[in-house]
């Protein structure tokens, strides 16, 4: 699970600090996709991203909203300042397991948050994909989380990185996992955020990363990324977005 231990009010303080670079990728805060992504921050500290999928439903990592702690959609208005939006309901899928990692069992690490307000009309949904992918297709990770592991106040630049996708689906056929020659890849804070093909449509979440490296210089990231796929999981998706009234776009 990609988290950091900041509370609300010290979180939005330290996201006003300059980053460099999605660990080895780039800022990317005026992009498309960025346009669609949001923050998710957790009353226990934890900060992850979301992605827009109407103006007032965000698609993230069910370890980033589950039951227990009050959770906000982060993010700054035109002028710079932050904002914070409470969550109206949130909808953790049926099939995740928070010990799933550390019992390597099956997990549907995703759930949808509704704000009580609705997001600036500058976010612009994101459109979703079911297309199947062969390995060593390059995809794009986009995040706000940490440009280097440890570095908190690295935290709230939105960057990307495109890595190869090493396996497309695995034994569950519901996870993707990507890897690169150099190290490069998810972090603390990139839980929630999209993975997307050549086309731009988000093809899987963000929920887990490993550290590149060996022994004594292995890091805590820059290895493995892994990412829930959400075509499998349209149903479901659109079985709760259309009970809070909105109808998610799918490529």
């Amino acid at each position: 699970m990609i988290r950091l231990s900041l509370p609300f009010l010290a979180a939005c303080l330290v996201l006003a600090t300059p980053a460099r670079a999605v660990v080895g990728g780039t800022e990317a805060p005026d992009t498309p996709l960025a346009r669609s992504s949001v923050m998710v921050l957790s009353s226990r500290g934890g900060v992850c991203t979301g992605i827009v999928l109407a103006r007032d439903v965000v698609l993230t990592a069910a370890h980033c909203a589950a039951p227990g702690a009050e959770h906000r959609v982060h993010f700054r208005d035109e002028s710079g300042a932050p904002v914070l939006l409470g969550v109206a309901a949130r909808a953790v899928h049926p099939g995740y397991d928070a010990g799933a990692i550390a019992g390597r069992r099956r997990s549907i690490d995703l759930a949808l948050l509704r704000t009580d307000s609705a997001l600036p009309a500058r976010f612009v949904p994101a459109s979703l994909t079911e297309a199947p992918v062969a390995a060593g297709t390059p995809l794009t990770l986009g995040g706000y989380g940490v440009a280097r592991p440890g570095d908190h106040r690295s935290t709230g630049t939105f960057r990307t990185t495109t890595l190869p996708l090493v396996e497309p689906y695995g034994p569950s056929r519901i996870l993707v996992w990507l890897k690169g020659p150099a190290a490069s890849g998810a972090c603390e804070g990139d839980s929630g955020g999209p993975i997307t093909g050549a086309g731009g449509s988000v093809l899987a979440v963000t929920t887990w990363a490993s550290g590149s490296g060996q022994g004594a210089a292995k890091s805590a990231c820059g290895g493995v990324s892994q990412g829930v796929l959400v075509g499998p999981q349209r149903a479901w998706i659109a079985r709760m977005t259309a009970a809070w009234g909105t109808e998610t776009r799918w490529e």
